[in-house]
């Protein structure tokens, strides 16, 4: 009974998140992918291809940390191992959201590895940063098709910046994460502003 009331309410909260990203073109179509944490060696994720502003608890399954589907006849989305990755490594994480934002996708398509945020107030919605004189580098890294690889170079990355809340992929969209559902949105928030900031700044200054 425990399990099925987690699933439900973790299920329920990222379904008002697919909502709220949808209506402001956060995750067009069938894009992106949420999850949350059930339990030490748990998760529940989007299924694959269904659209985020349309999801129940249907659109969601339980999947184990090694892979493993939990719910039968349906399957993940092809990057469940970027998730799976994250709350391995952290315990703490708890809610992993990946988004396909117009801001967020062509930013990460100017080139270089690296998107600088600084001097923003917003910054200190992220944990850590208290000041806005700040600057948070995000890592661009390149859209491989090969998962597991992608998730590796992403590891080792965490692994030298472990305080990281975010990175991006080219031409893809934006991963971020928290210590719950709740504090995972926030950071998606804060992100798609600045995100918003870094374009409006550049083509004013172009």
């Amino acid at each position: 009974m425990m399990d099925a009331r987690r699933f439900r309410e973790a299920a329920a909260a990222l379904v008002a998140v697919g909502r709220f990203c949808y209506e402001r073109g956060w995750l067009p179509a069938t894009s992106g992918n949420l999850s949350a944490r059930l339990d030490a060696r748990s998760i529940a994720i989007t299924v694959s291809g269904r659209h985020k502003g349309e999801l129940d608890e249907t659109g969601f399954m339980r999947l184990d940390l090694d892979g493993d589907a939990l719910s039968p006849d349906v399957r993940p989305s092809a990057e469940a191992e970027l998730h799976r990755m994250l709350y391995r490594r952290d315990p703490t994480i708890g809610a992993v959201l990946h988004t396909h934002s117009v801001a967020s996708t062509v930013l990460s398509r100017l080139g270089g590895t690296v998107l600088r945020l600084h001097d923003y107030e917003v910054l200190k919605a992220f944990p850590g940063v208290v000041t806005h004189h700040t600057v948070l580098e995000i890592p661009i890294f390149p859209n491989d098709q090969d998962i597991p690889r992608l998730a590796e170079q992403v590891a080792c990355m965490l692994e030298a910046c472990p305080a990281l809340p975010g990175y991006l992929i080219a031409g893809h969209g934006l991963y971020t994460w928290g210590d719950d559902v709740a504090s995972a949105r926030r950071a998606l928030e804060a992100f798609e502003f600045l995100f918003e900031c870094e374009i409006l700044t550049r083509r004013m200054s172009g």
